[in-house]
């Protein structure tokens, strides 16, 4: 039976998680944790940890990980790009799985834009990319979305710093062939939905996955915990967790 420590125990993604937890018949919650606890103290008593809270607390969970050799789950989004270096150097210490979506269906996305872009390309179509997430949501695009551009950009062979365009507005004139457009929704309670548009003249291809629940995403970071149970070290994400690579 794995423990597992769950950061952000108050938040509602860290409510879900507990639950998933108890759901999964190889895991038990052996801590938990908030802002103002000690850390370094729930992280002792487990076997793995969990983390969906923020950014800014990526690095005391990282150090802390480290120090006492326990695999990590990190499921939070809107790092920057040292961070994301610091995330990868600790692997060479400990497992992680890091990944900007938990969810089975979103990976099966992930996978299904891959092959659309390697068929239809970016010189036949016009990719567009939306998605929407509640209105509480921080950064902007969601880290699935980032994911999903970053595909997009290996599959084409574009840049996310020069080939992105972030919405529209004002006379910016004809379409610009090659771009990737993305464009960001907040609003009410969604959970997450996200949306890969191919256009083409004379037909469209279009692959959605829309979330309803944050179990779905809990489910899975769980499934990743047990997943890592067996690793020394390595970085990780769901796509090698669910063999869609």
């Amino acid at each position: 039976m794995l423990s597992l420590l769950i950061t952000g125990a108050k938040g509602r993604m860290g409510q879900a998680l507990i639950q998933a937890t108890h759901d999964n018949a190889d895991t038990t919650l052996g801590a938990t944790h908030d802002r103002g606890e000690d850390l370094q103290s729930a992280m002792s008593q487990v076997d793995a940890i969990i983390d969906f809270t923020t950014h800014n607390f990526t690095d005391e969970v990282v150090d802390t990980a480290i120090a006492l050799k326990k695999p990590l789950v990190i499921g939070t989004t809107g790092h920057t790009d040292e961070q994301r270096d610091k995330i990868r150097q600790a692997a060479e210490q400990i497992p992680i799985v890091f990944a900007p979506n938990f969810s089975i269906g979103v990976n099966t996305l992930f996978w299904l834009t891959r092959k659309a872009a390697e068929i239809l390309g970016n010189e036949r179509c016009d990719i567009e990319v939306t998605e929407m997430h509640h209105k509480h949501k921080i950064d902007a695009p969601s880290g699935t979305a980032r994911r999903l551009l970053e595909i997009l950009n290996e599959a084409t062979d574009t840049s996310y710093e020069e080939d992105i365009e972030h919405g529209r507005f004002g006379n910016v004139g004809p379409r610009e062939q090659g771009k990737i457009g993305m464009h960001t929704l907040r609003g009410g309670d969604v959970v997450g939905d996200h949306t890969v548009m191919f256009a083409a003249d004379g037909e469209r291809v279009e692959l959605t996955h829309k979330a309803s629940s944050r179990m779905t995403f809990a489910a899975g970071a769980v499934t990743a915990a047990v997943w890592l149970k067996e690793k020394e070290n390595g970085l990780f994400d769901m796509q090698d967790v669910l063999g869609l690579v």
